[in-house]
C-alpha cells in the first residue's frame, strides 16, 4: 500500500508511545491520522501537531469505538489502516500471601477480566469495525482494501511473574492474527501483530535511571531501550509491504524474558 494523502488510518492508543510514534509516522508520509485514546489533552496535543484528529474512545465500549470511528470517517473518509496500539498491563501474582498479615490471596478476577477486555476484546473489538467499514472500499492494486497492524508484547511468549493477565491478553492478540488475516483474504484485507520487548514508553521514563540501566544491560544488543520510533519504522513496513501476512514479528534486540 501507497502511504499519501489519499489514505486515511485510525490509531488506537495514538496519544502517547508506540501510538503516538505511529501516528506521526503516517502523517510524515501525508496519511490523514485519526487517534483514538482515552486521554484527551494529549491526544488533543498530538492531533494538532500531525494536522490529524482526536477521537476520545474507550476501546471496551461499543457505543464509543462506533462514535469514534463515526468521526474520524466524517473527517477524513473510509479508513484504509488501523493500528492497534491502545492497551494496559498489571501484575499479580496468581495466588500469594498478603504482605502485612501472611493471609492467603490470589488474583482478583475483576481485574483479570479488565486487562483482557482492553487488550484483547478490545483490540478484536476494533479489527472487527473498522474491517466492516474497510469492505465498502474499492480495491487498489492487485486488490488490496487495508491494512491492520495490532499490538501484542513478548510477554506473549515468556511473561514474567504476575503477569498472567497481561500475556494471556497479548498471547490471544497473536492467537487471532492469523484466523483473522484468514477470515479477511478474500476481502483483501492484511493484519499483522507486533510484538515489542522493552520500550522507551511513558511507562519507564519515570523510572529511574539505575532501573532502566539494569533494563537496557538485560537485552543482548543493541543494550538499550527500543524507541517508540523503532516500532512505528515496523508497522510502516508491515502496512505497504502487500507480501506481510498474518505474522507476528517480535522486536525485542533478542531478549527472553526471566522469570522475574
Amino acid at each position: 500500500m501507497k502511504l499519501d494523502s489519499s489514505v486515511a488510518a485510525v490509531v488506537t492508543g495514538g496519544a502517547s508511545g508506540l501510538g503516538a510514534a505511529t501516528s506521526r509516522a503516517l502523517a510524515a508520509q501525508g496519511v490523514k491520522v485519526a487517534i483514538f485514546d482515552f486521554n484527551e489533552e494529549k491526544g488533543e496535543a498530538i492531533a494538532k501537531e500531525i494536522g490529524g484528529v482526536f477521537c476520545k474512545v474507550d476501546v471496551t465500549s461499543d457505543e464509543l469505538v462506533d462514535a469514534g470511528f463515526a468521526k474520524a470517517r466524517a473527517a477524513h473518509g473510509q479508513e484504509r489502516i488501523l493500528v492497534n496500539c491502545a492497551g494496559t498491563g498489571n501484575a499479580v501474582k496468581t495466588a500469594g500471601r498478603d504482605k502485612k498479615t501472611g493471609e492467603p490471596t490470589h488474583f482478583p478476577i475483576d481485574a483479570f477480566n479488565r486487562i483482557i477486555q482492553i487488550n484483547l476484546v478490545g483490540t478484536f473489538r476494533c479489527i472487527a469495525k473498522s474491517a466492516q467499514g474497510m469492505l465498502s472500499l474499492s480495491p487498489l492494486e492487485h486488490g488490496e482494501r487495508g491494512a491492520v497492524v495490532n499490538t501484542a508484547s513478548v510477554a506473549a511468549e515468556d511473561g514474567q511473574m504476575g503477569q498472567a493477565a497481561y500475556s494471556a491478553s497479548k498471547a490471544g492478540v497473536v492467537g487471532m492474527t492469523l484466523p483473522i488475516a484468514r477470515d479477511l483474504m478474500a476481502e483483501g484485507i492484511r493484519v499483522n501483530t507486533i510484538l515489542p520487548g522493552i520500550f522507551n514508553t511513558p511507562l519507564l521514563q519515570g523510572a529511574p535511571e539505575n532501573v532502566k540501566a539494569a533494563l537496557s544491560a538485560s537485552v543482548p544488543f543493541p543494550k538499550r531501550l527500543g524507541m517508540p520510533e523503532e516500532y512505528a519504522q515496523l508497522a510502516l513496513t508491515m502496512i505497504t509491504n502487500g507480501y506481510f501476512n498474518g505474522e507476528d514479528v517480535r522486536l525485542d534486540g533478542a531478549i527472553r524474558m526471566a522469570p522475574r
